[in-house]
């Protein structure tokens, strides 16, 4: 097999790469053409519908396979939740930080495998979830809802599942970001994050849910672009850490799967190092696949620098021929057509919704309410609220088609004012002015641990009235700087699917009964 394999032809299958359009693009088609890239990330602006994502990736595998002799890797980040790729007519499950609020682990398999069904349906055979990073930094960017929660034995036994129920469904889980983004309060799209924690401190807390998964079956891992200087002295991020990457994850933890590097077009790499050298550094530390995610001319200077650093002795053939080997093993297991026989027609099937609306129900947590009703939500009802904010470049494109205040205005009857995601003084004493003689007022806040605004507004609210519910619509950090006097109520997620629970809830029709995963 490697016998009969350029160069060229090798490298490809260590490059996973994207485009921007729901058809194939023409510089991606040369990119496959002529540079043999093997394997294909997709994201919200490469998908529609199921039967427009099904027919491209049966496209890119034709295509793929006719250029490379091999079927590509066609991948996604399918996590749930703010982490979400598939089409509005696939079912979306709540994200990590939900189901795990709802206390049983056997929803995190559930919702794994009934996402596994439904990417194989489409031809999508590799998942990037789930997230087993532990979320011990409240003011963390990026992670918050992602992980499913702030222990090790909770994100161990949740990711677990999920992790299982994935494989279960002929799907390739990667977990991530080993070792560990949960502690950072840097988001690595748009910097360089720093953990400096010993290797003893990272073993006895962050690297448990990955050590965990690993010895239960886990096949692929996900790299972080961290700095970890306790461990790594030569200002490398663990990506392009050989120490990391060779020495901790592959000799010392025994993991023999495949190991993913996060996109290195992220800033972390890509300002500080340079998305080609990032790339070629993190196969000398051992990874096997690296992700190019947007530009082509990125992915063109990666391969050239590896070609020549295997030419000029920097990089062994070996080293790239045991990925190779590796990654087509892998490739023969979960190949991208069809996995189980699932028709298309099981994406967002009823019983897949109904499932999804099951986890979300069981997922909404009273905070601090010690046996307190709800206040009444009627006509006389203020709503307020912003939009939800694209607050990383992880999560998907915010919507801003609809609002929490008007959905729910609309659903009751009563009134809304939209704010800003972080209210200034002038917006705070606005809203409490027209907040005067509403009986009730329902605040949704986003993200108001990093957006004071929004604190200080419901706080001054529940100085004014008695009947005030504070719903944290992400992040239920919110509610732990939130006046007692308020109803709190933690949703995880801004979406209408959840809305519509929260309008159930308010006319007393479904009782809260999630518990927080976190310490607020």
């Amino acid at each position: 097999m490697l016998e009969k394999m350029t160069l060229r032809e090798k490298i490809g299958q260590m490059i996973m790469a994207g485009f921007p359009a729901s058809n194939i693009s023409p510089e991606y088609k040369r990119l496959v053409e002529e540079y043999k890239i093997g394997n294909t990330i997709l994201f919200s602006h490469n998908i529609e519908t199921s039967s427009q994502v099904r027919k491209l990736c049966s496209e890119l595998t034709e295509l793929i396979e006719n250029n490379t002799g091999y079927q590509p890797f066609i991948a996604v980040d399918q996590e749930g939740g703010m982490v979400t790729r598939l089409p509005r007519d696939a079912t979306i499950f709540p994200g990590a930080m939900a189901i795990a609020a709802t206390v049983d682990p056997v929803n995190a398999y559930r919702a794994g495998h009934a996402t596994g069904r439904e990417l194989g349906a489409l031809g999508i055979n590799v998942n990037m979830a789930p997230v087993l990073d532990i979320n011990s930094n409240r003011n963390n960017p990026v992670i918050g809802v992602r992980a499913f929660g702030d222990s090790k034995e909770q994100v161990s036994g949740f990711g677990m599942e999920m992790m299982k129920g994935l494989i279960d469904a002929q799907v390739l889980p990667i977990i991530k970001h080993f070792p560990g983004h949960g502690d950072t309060a840097v988001d690595s799209h748009i910097g360089l994050p720093v953990i400096d924690k010993s290797l003893s401190e990272l073993m006895s807390n962050e690297i448990v849910p990955f050590h965990n998964a690993i010895n239960n079956g886990a096949e692929a891992v996900m790299t972080s672009h961290i700095l970890f200087p306790q461990i790594e002295n030569n200002n490398k991020p663990a990506t392009m850490s050989h120490r990391i990457i060779t020495g901790l994850l592959r000799q010392q933890l025994g993991f023999e799967g495949l190991v993913f590097s996060d996109c290195l077009e992220m800033d972390a790499v890509k300002k500080y190092y340079g998305t080609a050298k990032g790339a070629l550094e993190a196969v000398k530390a051992g990874v096997n696949i690296v992700c190019i995610s947007h530009t082509p001319e990125l992915v063109e200077q990666a391969v050239k620098l590896m070609e020549e650093a295997v030419q000029s002795g920097e990089l062994p053939v070996e080293t790239i021929d045991k990925s190779v080997k590796k990654i087509i093993a892998f490739k023969r297991k979960y190949h991208a057509d069809g996995y189980g026989g699932d028709d298309i027609a099981i994406v967002g099937c009823p019983g897949h919704k109904a499932l999804a609306a099951d986890i979300r129900e069981k997922s909404i947590t009273s905070v601090g309410a010690k046996g307190r009703g709800i206040p009444p939500v009627d006509s006389n009802t203020l709503f307020i609220g912003s939009y939800a904010g694209r607050s990383t470049l992880a999560s998907s494109s915010a919507d801003k088609s609809f609002s929490f205040p008007e959905y729910m205005a609309r659903e009751f009857d009563g009134q809304f004012l939209l704010t800003s995601v972080n209210p200034t003084a002038e917006e705070i004493k606005e809203v409490l002015e027209k907040a005067e003689g509403h009986k009730t007022v329902v605040y949704g806040t986003y993200n108001g641990h990093l957006n004071p605004g929004q604190l200080e507004l419901v706080n001054r609210l529940c100085g004014n009235n008695e009947n005030v519910i504070a719903v944290a619509l992400r992040n239920p950090y919110d509610l732990g700087s939130i006046d007692e006097r308020a109803y709190k109520l933690a949703a995880y997620e801004y979406t209408t699917q959840i809305f519509d629970i929260l309008s159930e809830i308010f006319k007393g029709s479904i009782i809260p009964a999630g518990k927080l995963p976190v310490d607020i």
